[in-house]
């Protein structure tokens, strides 16, 4: 009788201390905690750095909306900017790297050049995110086979991990989060694809291999 009243009062001192602690989270706390279970979720055994991120927090966003060109802003205008980060844009033909700017609005995903959008995706219509398995920053977002897209976008984070976690939420596309190994296929548009490969060397590269293909080192 007495390890059962023992039991119970333990379970309540717990049950106490994690009412309390709930109830002292700051807004801005719980969001971070939220996002973090989310990173978890997609992360957690399957991705290179995923461990060392823990102890970073997430920003609410990289960049202000007032860091944004008035024409952009103007464009976007009616919807709410929620996260803006600087990303490099792979071409997905030649493979050229450019200076962007990701934009996550509640709908849509952006790809900002200076005073340009250069592609929108409407999250209703994205048909999954993919990185590799390595400590790289590479990002796929798959987009469908239609004339308003130009294929899929093939960005390098800084914050992989937060910018992963900060799409998937705002697209409702958490189940939908691939992380590859080795390799990966993407839409280049015209019903053409082509083929990123993933691997491991002295120094992190992004290049257009002999074969054509993007190499991630």
């Amino acid at each position: 009788f007495l390890m059962q009243t023992s039991e119970m009062l333990r379970k309540i001192c717990v049950r106490n201390l994690v009412r309390k602690y709930c109830r002292g989270l700051t807004a801005e706390r719980k969001v971070q905690l939220q996002q973090k279970v989310v990173t978890s979720a997609v992360f957690s055994g399957k991705k290179e750095g995923y461990l060392e991120s823990l102890s970073q927090p997430f920003l609410e966003t990289r960049l202000k909306e007032n860091d944004l060109n008035p024409k952009v802003l103007q464009l976007i205008r009616g919807e709410n900017i929620k996260y803006v980060t600087p990303v490099i844009k792979y071409d997905r033909n030649g493979f050229k790297a450019r200076e962007r700017l990701l934009v996550l609005t509640q709908s849509s995903a952006y790809v900002v050049e200076m005073a340009k959008i250069k592609q929108k995706i409407e999250y209703s219509t994205l048909k999954g995110i993919s990185t590799s398995n390595l400590s790289d920053g590479i990002v796929v977002i798959h987009v469908p086979e239609d004339k308003q897209q130009k294929g899929d976008v093939i960005l390098q984070c800084e914050h992989v991990f937060e910018t992963v976690t900060k799409l998937c939420i705002l697209a409702n596309k958490q189940s939908q989060v691939k992380v590859v190994k080795g390799s990966l296929r993407f839409r280049v548009g015209s019903g053409k694809e082509g083929t990123m490969v993933f691997t491991v060397g002295p120094e992190p590269q992004v290049f257009k291999d002999k074969t054509g293909q993007l190499t991630v080192v």
